[in-house]
Formats: structure tokens, sequence, C-alpha cells
């Protein structure tokens, strides 16, 4: 039994920080919303256009504002009120998805309009991520960073079970409009909960100048290079990230693999969460585990991605899907529970706004490549190859970086290993 309760999920953080329980019930309103919204997005898209590449593209829309959002929302995260940032980033977003909700209404949706709302979005979503992601060690505690990250990956996968799946429901009843919909009230319940959070408020002046305060941005960088285990952890996610990334391709292997329409896009969609939920549901030993279970994740991602690509039988592929989406749970949970560990709290908006850069742009990059891909090789080719460079990219990441291996989360911080002639000085 001891080693069973050892298996459990961690619930301590919402246990004991009402706080905390205020964030993950908003958080979890709006990823349904946003996951619905993805869902409808690449319908929508495949619809106007024909083209795997066309939704590709639309993720590479989103992630280069994203990229500028979370540079500047990591400077700012350091130096402002880390609640009032997300409020002031996330209920604008209520009224882009109205937007595409109009759009969606209207006798010839204009596809520019979806490019449009979802630059937007990743702007908004960018310059308010590294202020959520460095307030968590506050809100969780810093022995429960596991824990908290293991829930909020679990809610984002519950919503991906959950949203893809009713989304497909919606899009095929009320359709696409609904979708869009329900995301503007997932944004609204979020800010809501947001304004019962209480101020968190950084420890650096917020009078210097603003070419300082943005300069100080390369006192993140200069600590990621010097830091072998940080530096690690995002080479890891670009390995598993770059060129794996199916989700493009969804509609496409709906259509032309299994045989099936917009129900069996939203199975596809929601099949990594559920192996991600069984995942989350027996995360309690990550919180003494490291580096060695994090490549191990990645691998199982990859490799189960390349058997997606192999298969031609839909249930499968939902089983493959499954799995990939365990080891996705898996690694998110220790990279983000290793980041927060290594980094001290007055930089960690500024190393988070690099993870969150490097995480945006690994997967936008992703999807476009896979896209074009497809449109060489096919969409089931295009999968097996993203599998097969992720499982070889991942060992090449592990076998440079022992000292990510051998990072653990159960012991207390040791000096970091530092590059060799990095800076290793940073100023707050």
């Amino acid at each position: 039994m001891p080693r069973l309760s050892g298996l459990v999920m961690d619930v301590g953080p919402l246990r004991e920080s009402r706080d905390f329980r205020l964030l993950y019930a908003g958080f979890l309103g709006a990823m349904a919303g946003t996951l619905m919204t993805s869902v409808a997005v690449a319908v929508q898209v495949y619809d106007l256009t024909g083209s795997s590449l066309h939704i590709g593209l639309v993720s590479l829309a989103r992630a280069l504002p994203t990229v500028v959002g979370v540079l500047v929302g990591g400077v700012l995260a350091d130096r402002a009120d880390r609640r009032r940032l997300m409020i002031v980033t996330r209920f604008p977003l209520v009224f882009v998805a109205a937007a595409l909700m109009v759009n969606a209404l209207l006798p010839d949706p204009r596809l520019w309009v979806i490019y449009a709302a979802t630059a937007a979005t990743g702007l908004l979503a960018g310059l308010g991520g590294p202020a959520m992601l460095a307030a968590i060690p506050a809100l969780a505690g810093a022995e429960r960073l596991a824990a908290a990250g293991a829930l909020l990956s679990g809610s984002t996968q519950l919503a991906a079970l959950v949203g893809p799946a009713a989304g497909g429901a919606l899009i095929a009843g009320p359709g696409l409009a609904a979708c869009y919909a329900v995301d503007a009230g997932g944004f609204l319940v979020f800010t809501v909960a947001l304004f019962f959070v209480r101020p968190l408020p950084t420890g650096a002046g917020s009078g210097r100048g603003v070419r300082q305060a943005f300069g100080s941005l390369a006192d993140g960088l200069r600590f990621v290079r010097g830091h072998r285990v940080v530096l690690g952890l995002l080479l890891i996610d670009a390995a598993a990230m770059v060129f794996t990334m199916p989700q493009a391709l969804y509609p496409a292997l709906a259509d032309e693999r299994f045989g099936g329409g917009a129900a069996a896009v939203g199975l596809l969609y929601a099949a990594p969460a559920f192996g991600a939920l069984v995942g989350a549901a027996t995360s309690g030993w990550t919180a003494r585990a490291g580096g060695h279970a994090l490549v191990g994740a990645v691998l199982l991602w990859g490799a189960a991605l390349t058997g997606v690509g192999l298969s031609s039988w839909l249930p499968l592929a939902l089983v493959l899907l499954a799995l990939a989406g365990l080891g996705d749970l898996i690694s998110e949970t220790l990279r983000s529970a290793l980041l927060q560990h290594g980094t001290p709290d007055e930089l960690r908006g500024r190393v988070s706004s690099l993870w969150m850069a490097q995480a945006t742009v690994s997967p936008a990059l992703g999807n476009a490549a896979v896209g074009f891909l497809a449109e060489l090789t096919g969409p089931s080719a295009a999968v097996t190859i993203g599998g097969l460079v992720c499982v070889g990219a991942t060992l090449a990441v592990a076998a440079a970086f022992p000292s990510l291996r051998t990072a653990r989360l159960g012991a207390k911080a040791s000096a970091p290993e530092r590059n060799p002639g990095a800076e290793a000085s940073v100023r707050p």
C-alpha cells in the first residue's frame, strides 16, 4: 500500500493553497474552451483550403507573436504584480474568441480573420504565460513543484480529452461558432478566478528605465547558457517537438488513412489526452524522479508516434497516441519542475520566457514541418519520420548532457554545473 500511495497523484497543492485552487479552476475552464477551438480552427481551415500545410501555417502564425509576447512578458513577470499581469492578458482573449465566433457565422468566413485572431491569441498568451509559470512556486510551495506541474498538466490533458471530443460533437451539431463561444466563456471564467487570487508582487523594483529593464532579458539567457541542466531541458524539449507534432495532420489522417470525418478528428486529438490523464493520475513518483525518467518519457513519445505513422487501424493508432500522451505528460511535468527547481525566483520570469519561447517555436515549426513533409510524402510517412527524428535527437541530447540525466528533484539543489566560458554573473 505505501508503494501504491506513492504512485497516486499528489493533490497537496489543491488541498493546502486556496490561491492555487483558484488558478487551477480558472486554468481548467480556459483550457477546455481553447482546445475546442484548436479542433474548430483545424477543421475550419481544412474546409476552407483543403491543405494540411495551411493548418501548420496557422500554428506558425500563432507562434511568432507568442515568442515576442513571452520575451516581453518574462521581463514584466520579474518586475510587475504577476496576478495583475495574468488578468490584463487573459481578459482580452474573450473578445478574440468572440471574433472567431462572428466570423464562423458569416456566409463566407474569412481565412485572414482566423490568422489574425490566432496571432492575437499568441501575443496575449505569451505576455501572460511567464507570469503564470513564475507564480507557481509562490502559490503551490517550492516543495510541491512536481505535484503542481502534474496537476496543471493533468488539467490540460483533461481539457484535451474532453475539449476535442466535445468540439467534434459541437462542430457536427450546432457548428463551429459554438466552439468559439465556449472558448470565450472559458477565458471569462479564468479572468474572474484570478481576481480572487492574492496579489503576487515581485521583489524587483520598477523604477529602472525601459532599456535597462528589457536589457536584463540577457541575464536570463546568460543563466541558461551557464546552467547545463536548464540548457539541456530546453534542448530535449526541442528534440521532442520539432518534426514530431502530428496535430496538423489529424484532419488528413482521419480523411485519408482512417476513413472518418470530424468525429475521427476529435478522437485523434483526444487520445493523447487520455494517456496523459493516466500519467497524471499515477504521477506521485515524479517528486522523486529526475533526468533518466525524463529521457525515457521523451523516447516513449517519439517511439509511439513512429508507430502511429505505421498504423492503418484507427483503434491501434488511438492506443499509440495514448502512450505518446502518457510520455508527454511525464516529460512535461519533470521539465517544468526541474526548470523551476534550478532557477532563482528573481530570474524565474525571464528564464520562463525563454523556456516558453522555445516551447512555442518548436511545436509550431514541428506542425509546419510535418505539414510540408506530408505534402511530399503523405501524412502517415510524415508522422513516422518525425517520430524517428525525435528518438535520435533525444538520444543525442542525453549523451551530450550527462548532468541532465543525473538531475533529481528529491535532493536539495546543488551548485549548477557551468558551461566552460559562459558568463555566470546575472543581475537581479
